[in-house]
């Protein structure tokens, strides 16, 4: 008699047991897509862009050498200013003259006059328009032909090398986005003005030189400065958006799992267009009314038990 009321008790436990651990599993995890997060689609801008590096450089770097070797008696400018085509920029004795002005220092001011006035210094003139990026030499110094005495910049623009595998996307007068690393709270807006014809090999890769023009230049650009560019290749005002972990992207394609009130979500292909580092444009196969929810692997680290680790067992209380 003892015998079969202990086999009643120990069945009766074993099946409290079992209800227990599927009431356990289904509100863990078996309830379907009422434990998924769900997302709905938004219209937005997304744009596509092509990233890299490069450097601020002189468009058109021309250096301004004395035609004769001699002296510099005077520089009539300094660097950063803006100078016009056929200004004097700094007057030369010529060896000979300096020679002369230097015999009649030593005598009286009126044969020094003299001199000065009956052998001019040489000017040296700015070809070109633009701005004074270097002042090399200072009056009193002695130069020759092969001395760089002052550098002058047309425009200064941004010099960048685009990898062979997009510069197939990179098109003339596309916007960029300028983004200098000493001024990083400095944007600049530009455009691109030219793409090399001719490769350079940089780390084993193959690299095209493009030109950014910036449509302003600021005070704080630098020649020799790095800058971060941001080429926009295309542009979405208004595109159906999601999040890039809502999108599943395997051998057949992208899919996303709709979810519908009430059923457990369904896997549904769509047609995606461009993204960015958050999200990704779908061009067909979802509308804005619709659901999306998240894949069961963007959700696992949210689903680790409670502390206690079985349902069989009472948790301790919380002090």
């Amino acid at each position: 008699m003892i015998g079969k009321r202990a086999i009643a008790i120990a069945v009766v436990v074993v099946a409290v047991i079992t209800g227990a651990f599927f009431i356990y599993r289904g509100r863990q995890g078996g309830g379907g897509d009422d434990s998924r997060q769900r997302i709905a689609p938004e219209y937005g801008s997304i744009r596509s862009v092509i990233s890299t590096s490069g450097t601020v450089q002189p468009r058109n770097r021309l250096e301004i050498k004395p035609p004769v070797n001699g002296r510099i008696e005077s520089i009539l400018v300094v660097e950063g200013r803006l100078v016009r085509k056929g200004q004097t920029l700094a007057l030369m004795s010529s060896t000979e003259r300096a020679a002369f002005i230097d015999v009649a220092r030593t005598q009286d001011a009126a044969t020094l006059k003299y001199w000065e006035d009956a052998y001019k210094p040489i000017p040296l003139i700015a070809p070109i328009g633009g701005t004074v990026i270097v002042r090399a030499v200072e009056p009193g110094q002695t130069v020759t032909t092969a001395t760089a005495v002052l550098v002058l910049s047309d425009r200064l623009i941004v010099k960048a090398e685009i990898d062979e595998t997009d510069i197939g996307r990179v098109r003339l007068g596309q916007s960029a986005a300028i983004q200098l690393d000493a001024h990083p709270d400095i944007r600049a807006q530009g455009r691109v003005s030219h793409i090399s014809f001719e490769s350079k090999t940089i780390n084993n890769v193959t690299m095209y030189e493009v030109e950014v023009v910036p449509e302003k230049i600021s005070a704080e650009f630098r020649s020799g400065m790095s800058a971060n560019i941001s080429i926009i290749e295309r542009v979405r005002d208004r595109a159906l958006l999601l999040p890039l972990e809502a999108v599943t992207i395997d051998e057949n394609g992208s899919s996303v799992l709709v979810a519908t009130e009430g059923t457990k979500p369904q896997r549904r292909a769509v047609t995606t267009g461009l993204s960015d580092d958050r999200n990704v444009e779908i061009v067909s196969g979802l509308s804005i009314d619709d659901r999306v929810a998240l894949p069961e692997k963007k959700r696992a680290a949210k689903q680790a038990p409670a502390r206690g680790g079985t349902p069989f067992l009472p948790s301790r209380p919380r002090r």
